[in-house]
């Protein structure tokens, strides 16, 4: 930086700049015309990262800053301050002129407006990424006034700071925001407005050791409203309505009668001051922040480990999954499905009872055919035999029987045919009453979820926030709510036809091949163990999947709240590699998932194998030793091949299912884990008149509130009185 003290490190030529780039010859004339700049304050936001979507515009801007000068920006609300530093980062769009900046590549040290931390310790939101350099640390907690308040903290700068720091006062985020830029030893600051949040005094400590003191050879751009510390700035810019209204020595910008009330303010106060902590602060009227300084006092770890419920899914789980389909809706989808599978097994045992009973009906037909013609003929029956030239008589009643057995096989046609479609024609009925029946349930139970866990976070304590990431709702509120409203009811449907359709099969084998209950409880039990074991580890790798899920969402918002903070200090990489390993972490579940899928599909289709073998060896066995019939012995084995995909489908689905319930589980507990802001039990329009409150009067007696259990109170005993009008 010393180098650089006087060579120009930052020059703009005709410069201008908007937030939204010009949509059309309209826009553009609305961005350009001259009373663009003068609406309202709303488009002239200045958000702590320079993310505003307002329309105002930078325009004529012409600047030289040297190298390790003292920039003062000042100017009303609105006036662009905050969109100069964002139009010097890049966060706004150039439309015209030129910019150089002689250490791109090395970024800025940003002093957001409004301070952003990282969910992390007040060590490590110093640091920043940047390895500890013990004195240079040092220097720095003395220079931003953050001893004093180090020393109060449970842990010191060990001391978690909570999502965007809110464990900390807004004078602490500053000053911490403020010893992060310091820290990464950027040859050029830009500080908007950091003197805002704290009182005059450590303000006063900040100028003097900070901006003037540990940063004196760096080149520094601050905004301020605080103009008496300008008075020793090299270069004073006043800006309006997003133009450089004047710019040069404190002395030509500055009103005359600053420098003298800035004299006269040194000799009536005291000696400059060290550090203050927050009570201190709080003479500025930050009575809110003072008080939640006294919420980092007593404890250690603010945020813990994100709760995981460990072995199998609670049935109360299922039980509260069962409410929110409805207590009549759910005993109906279960009959449907009976129904459903009832009579898609019964058609088909029809159909080999049909097939049977006219194989049977054609050999006994046979049968009384020969034997009632042979009888019928006027010869011995050592004479048939030879008469091979004299079938008349045979002929002549075979046709009399012909004609009754072809009466009779056609009314037996329409007879089957009539109860094997209405069977069928039922079989459809019940498959769609049981499919809307279950969609429907499905939606219900989704609603249901959603409003108890949006009404258990909507009444949730402000304790329960500073304790929680927002990454950690966000998940409830994303993917678990999606596996709620979409996966669980898909994989539920599938598993439960899948399992009745298991059911039909083993009952249609059984009653086909009585022996194969033999071969059914060895394979049963070896069935159990693979379902069991799989079942137990696949349950575990998806509750570590959704554990992991959290700290992606988190980073990821946390990420997008600083975005031009981490770009301005060039960041952008660091948080990017962040990001992918935690990505890594959470797809390390996944893929263990899939690789237990694998693992058990080869299981299953060698049991299913070993049960496809069994049926027919006991086919063959039981028509050895004894008659069976053919119609069901097919039936018993076409239902067996399709054991193995049904074994398979059963077991992977139901695990699919049970996984897809962590969803519900994780919102049972936010939804029966929470405890509610207590309610007053009181009703006021029992006990109220119509008409109150008639006068604007307050009164507070003897008050005693704690943000949280085990913390010290924030308002002790606290008594006042507002009279109306007051």
């Amino acid at each position: 930086a010393d180098g650089d003290s006087f060579t120009e490190v930052l020059q703009i030529n005709d410069g201008a700049f908007v937030w939204s780039p010009p949509s059309g010859a309209l826009a553009a004339k609305q961005l350009y015309s001259p009373d663009s700049a003068d609406s309202k304050d709303d488009r002239h936001s200045e958000s702590d990262d320079g993310a505003s979507p307002g329309l105002l515009m930078l325009r004529g801007l012409n600047l030289t800053i040297r190298g390790g000068s003292l920039v003062g920006v000042a100017g009303t609300v609105g006036s662009g301050k905050s969109s100069l530093l964002a139009a010097i980062t890049a966060e706004m769009k150039r439309t015209d002129g030129t910019i150089y900046y002689g250490h791109l590549l090395d970024g800025f040290g940003l002093v957001a407006q409004e301070a952003w931390l990282q969910h992390a310790t007040v060590r490590e939101n110093i640091l920043f990424g940047k390895p500890l350099n013990l004195a240079r640390y040092q220097e720095v907690i003395h220079a931003c006034a953050l001893q004093e308040d180090l020393a109060i903290l449970p842990s010191g700068d060990e001391t978690e700071v909570g999502e965007n720091g809110v464990t900390l006062s807004g004078g602490q985020k500053a000053r911490v925001s403020l010893a992060r830029a310091v820290y990464q030893d950027k040859d050029v600051y830009l500080l908007d407005d950091p003197l805002a949040a704290v009182d005059v005094h450590v303000a006063q400590h900040l100028f003097q050791h900070c901006i003037m003191g540990l940063l004196a050879n760096k080149t520094r751009i601050l905004c301020t409203h605080h103009t008496q510390f300008l008075v020793k700035a090299d270069l004073v810019l006043l800006m309006e309505n997003g133009r450089i209204l004047r710019q040069g020595l404190p002395g030509d910008v500055l009103p005359p009668d600053l420098l003298s009330r800035q004299l006269e303010s040194k000799r009536k106060s005291p000696t400059t001051a060290g550090p203050r902590s927050l009570e201190t602060e709080g003479e500025d009227g930050d009575d809110e922040d003072e008080s939640e300084e006294e919420k980092t006092k007593p404890a250690d770890v603010l945020v813990e480990e994100e709760e995981r419920a460990k072995g199998v899914v609670s049935s109360s789980v299922y039980f509260s999954y069962w409410k929110a389909v409805g207590t009549l809706l759910a005993p109906a989808v279960l009959f449907s499905l009976l129904l459903m599978q009832a009579s898609r097994n019964t058609s088909d045992w029809w159909l080999s009872y049909w097939i049977s009973h006219t194989r049977a009906s054609r050999v006994n037909s046979s049968a009384v055919l020969n034997s009632s013609s042979l009888s019928s003929c006027p010869y011995n029956s050592w004479q048939q035999f030879a008469i091979v030239s004299m079938p008349s008589c045979y002929q002549s009643d075979g046709g009399d029987l012909n004609a009754d057995n072809a009466s009779t096989n056609s009314s037996d046609l329409s007879f089957y045919l009539t109860v094997y479609g209405s069977l069928g024609g039922a079989n459809t009925v019940f498959t769609l009453l049981r499919a809307f029946l279950f969609a429907y349930g499905g939606v219900c139970a989704a609603r249901v979820l959603h409003n108890r866990l949006l009404a258990s976070i909507l009444s949730a304590p402000v304790s329960f926030f500073d304790t929680t990431p927002t990454g950690r709702v966000l998940n409830r509120f994303s993917s678990d709510c999606y596996a709620i409203d979409d996966t669980l009811p898909f994989q539920l449907n599938i598993l439960l036809a899948q399992l009745f359709g298991l059911l039909g099969t083993i009952a249609i084998t059984c009653y086909g091949l009585p022996w194969f209950t033999l071969l059914l409880l060895p394979l049963g039990i070896v069935y159990y163990f693979i379902q069991r074991y799989y079942r137990k580890t696949s349950r575990e790798l998806k509750r570590l999947s959704t554990v992991t899920l959290s700290p992606v969402y988190s980073h990821f918002s946390e990420t997008l709240a600083g975005l031009s903070t981490v770009r301005a200090m060039r960041a952008v990489f660091r948080f990017a590699d962040e990001n992918e390993r935690r990505l890594d972490v959470s797809q390390r579940a996944n893929y263990a998932g899939y690789a237990t899928g694998v693992w058990l599909s080869l299981r299953l289709q060698l049991l299913g194998v070993v049960m496809v073998a069994g049926v027919s060896l006991i086919a063959v066995l039981q028509h050895h030793f004894s008659s069976v019939d053919a119609g069901l012995v097919g039936l018993a084995v076409s239902y067996a091949l399709s054991v193995t995909g049904q074994l398979s489908g059963v077991v992977q689905v139901f695990t699919e299912t049970e996984k897809e319930m962590i969803s519900t589980e994780r919102a049972v507990q936010y939804i029966e884990g929470i405890e509610p802001e207590k309610q007053t039990t009181r009703q006021p329009s029992a006990t109220l008149p119509s008409d109150w409150p008639s006068k604007g009067e307050i009164s507070v007696d003897n008050v005693h509130l704690t943000y949280r259990p085990g913390l010290p109170p924030a308002l002790n005993g606290v008594s006042f009185a507002c009279r109306a009008g007051e």
